[in-house]
């Protein structure tokens, strides 16, 4: 290994790690891996990608939380321009961690990743002016498959940076974001 250095058990919850890439840098810029196999496949992360996504945002959008219910995905995600806070929560059924979340800062700068295994929900939070999000995932999307969690559920207690200059309720979210359930009706549907 040695081209990335991987953070296990974020925040006690088992299957999250941040990812740090080994960065080769000179006068002309940078160099650095953000994907390779059997690195990734030595520290535990053996998935097979199928599909690659870009998403661009300002400052103050909240995507989240989401999950597909019947086609999991394991994803690994990365921010290429600008700032995000990024979080999963464990929906795990029967995990010791269920219903908790970690959160982490990935950044163009930093140039942290975040592998999230199946069975969680994810989302993120824009602390910059702008941000292009990336993310690799295990399986296809499937519109008629999504499920989500409100993003400030009490039950799961994520304390979202807000940006400065902004409060809650200057957050921007889609429709779906804003009526999505709490934890306890995920827990009573399934």
């Amino acid at each position: 290994m040695g081209k990335i250095k991987v953070t296990d058990c974020c925040g006690g919850i088992e299957g999250l790690k941040v990812i740090e890439p080994s960065v080769f840098g000179d006068e002309r810029g940078y160099f650095m891996e953000t994907y390779q196999y059997h690195d990734f496949a030595e520290a535990g992360i053996g998935c097979t990608f199928v599909q690659d996504n870009q998403s661009a945002s300002r400052k103050g959008v909240l995507r989240g939380l989401h999950f597909q219910i019947q086609y999991p995905q394991d994803k690994l995600v990365r921010v290429v321009n600008g700032e995000v806070f990024d979080v999963a929560v464990d929906l795990r059924e029967g995990s010791e961690t269920f219903g908790k979340w970690f959160g982490v800062i990935l950044s163009a700068e930093n140039k942290k990743q975040f592998f999230i295994p199946r069975g969680f929900a994810h989302g993120f939070l824009v602390l910059s002016d702008y941000a292009e999000f990336c993310y690799k995932v295990t399986d296809f999307y499937h519109p008629n498959d999504e499920g989500g969690l409100l993003w400030k559920d009490g039950d799961i207690g994520i304390k979202w940076p807000i940006p400065a200059g902004m409060t809650e309720d200057d957050l921007i979210l889609s429709e779906k974001d804003k009526v999505w359930g709490g934890l306890r009706e995920y827990c009573e549907k399934r």
